[in-house]
């Protein structure tokens, strides 16, 4: 029987409901297999219970975060016009929500993490390589993340206690600056220890807070300027000619790639969704308006900034900390830690713990990935990543998107033209099933991410003094394809898998078939 054709039901096969939803039967997994853990295991339907609501209130609280202010205020220090800044970011985002959808299909479906849903395409251990990229990706920008959330912590304390920035110096930064931190971090951790349902609760009421807390900094800029009309007058640098065309594309890549990491593990979250419906709504209630919103208020802010300072002011925090009054300040604080912790614990820790509990099912847990992810985040160096909107937006997010990419490129063609939605859920834990392939691999899949993943970033490049690139780029003749590294890496690696696997038979029927 092909892997495009349901199996047989049987005694101790698979049930499915009227919804469509898939679920094992007790014993269907052995207790003793070395590929499954309780965090592994399809989550059972009584407990896939989301609504629209928690996937559209995920996002908000997502969305809505420095990191992501960085990037619409990043792209007016670029020389764009409030217009052309949301223009791109706004595109972006509808554009990267059609792979967030169709990754998450398995999800509601299913009840698997995007670890396991690798096996199908990757091989049961083949599926460590995505999982393991996208953790190291998530690792960086939890520490990202946490550094940002820490130093606003600092800036705004500074303000209030005053004397802050004058402590005395670890590792060429006060003291203050690492305790804020270190803080910080205890504090996600002590968030994300207390599982799924806790960070659910959370994102419900830190959504609507943090859209006040946006909302807040726009009146009071606007005040400062006088009215709207200076936020809005400001002029774009770049017009809409040959200046603009070689930033918009390759600012359009890094906000694509900027949600690219959820677009993989998106069935972290509609795992628990208690349908496609109220994925795929919430999802596009909550992902493209929200982002489109936050970039509208994040613009203006710092056009206005513009018009009050005499030059645009791209970081939030540096913003806020402008002001004298202590109610504004403190609440500025509220609101950067709730906005911080919404977005990193959900995004950036959900992730890699699945990915490294995959690793070693025995020995990591959900919690225990998380830890190890709190540690590694740590131990990089993320204030470097952030430090111009070239490095941030361009060298970071293009690199990340362009890997990215690849890898939803093979899952998409995959599971939706390969397989057209059909798993066999008790083999995706077996080392004799469909998906072991070649000792666990699947040649062709990692194939396709090599090929996808040398045309996505071998023409990475820098500008003078401005990266870490060569100037004609790491392959030289691939450096046109670089400004579009997330849809190159993506169509590439699909095409490639295509060619690779359709060829073998009707829908792959050759290369996997039921056992």
């Amino acid at each position: 029987m092909t892997a495009t054709v349901p199996p047989a039901p049987s005694a101790d096969g698979p049930i499915t409901d009227p919804g469509g939803r898939v679920e094992l039967p007790p014993g269907a997994v052995p207790e003793d297999s070395r590929f499954a853990n309780a965090d592994l295991l399809p989550v059972p339907v009584a407990r896939r219970s989301w609504t629209t609501y928690n996937f559209a209130a995920l996002w908000v609280g997502m969305a809505h975060n420095i990191p992501s202010w960085l990037l619409a205020s990043g792209l007016v220090t670029l020389g764009m016009d409030w217009k052309q800044a949301v223009l791109t970011i706004a595109l972006a985002n509808v554009i990267v929500l059609l792979p967030m959808l169709l990754t998450g299909h398995a999800g509601p479906k299913y009840g698997i993490p995007f670890p396991v849903l690798a096996r199908a395409s990757f091989g049961v251990r083949g599926a460590n390589l995505p999982a393991l990229i996208r953790a190291a990706v998530a690792c960086a920008w939890f520490g990202i993340q946490t550094w940002i959330g820490g130093q606003g912590i600092f800036v705004l304390l500074g303000k209030i206690f005053g004397g802050w920035a004058e402590a005395s110096r670890i590792g060429g930064q006060p003291w203050t600056l690492w305790l804020c931190f270190l803080l910080f971090w205890v504090l996600e951790l002590a968030i994300i220890h207390r599982g799924m349902d806790t960070l659910r609760r959370f994102e419900n009421w830190a959504a609507p807070f943090v859209i006040v807390g946006a909302l807040v900094l726009l009146v009071w800029i606007t005040v400062k300027a006088g009215g709207l009309g200076p936020l809005l007058d400001q002029p774009s640098e770049l017009g809409w000619g040959a200046e603009f065309w070689p930033v918009f594309f390759p600012s359009l890549m890094g906000m694509i790639a900027f949600w690219s990491t959820l677009s993989l593990n998106i069935p972290d979250f509609t795992r628990f969704g208690a349908g496609q419906r109220a994925q795929i709504r919430g999802q596009a209630l909550g992902l493209p308006t929200t982002m489109t919103l936050f970039a509208l208020l994040s613009v203006f802010v710092t056009s206005g900034s513009q018009a009050v300072y005499g030059a645009a002011v791209w970081d939030p925090v540096e913003l806020a900390a402008k002001t004298d009054n202590v109610f504004g300040l403190v609440f500025a604080l509220v609101t950067v830690l709730v906005a911080t912790i919404s977005v990193n614990i959900a995004a950036n820790v959900v992730s890699p713990a699945y990915d490294l509990a995959n690793l070693a099912p025995k020995i990591i847990n959900f919690r225990t990935g998380a830890l190890i992810t709190g540690v590694v985040g740590v131990l990089i160096m993320p204030w470097k990543l952030t430090a111009t909107p070239e490095l941030y937006i361009f060298t970071w997010l293009g690199l990340v998107g362009g890997l990215l990419g690849t890898v939803a490129g093979i899952l998409i063609a995959d599971y939706w033209i390969v397989r057209r939605t059909v798993l066999d859920l008790a083999a995706l834990y077996r080392p004799d099933g469909p998906y072991w392939y070649v000792r666990g691999w699947n040649p062709r899949a990692v194939l396709a991410f090599v090929v996808g993943g040398v045309l996505a970033v071998g023409g990475s490049h820098s500008a003078p003094g401005k990266g870490p690139f060569p100037e004609d780029g790491l392959i030289p003749f691939l450096k046109p394809l670089a400004d579009y590294g997330w849809a190159v890496g993506l169509a590439a690696s699909l095409a490639v898998y295509l060619l690779l696997t359709l060829p073998s038979g009707r829908g792959g029927a050759k290369m996997v078939t039921y056992r």
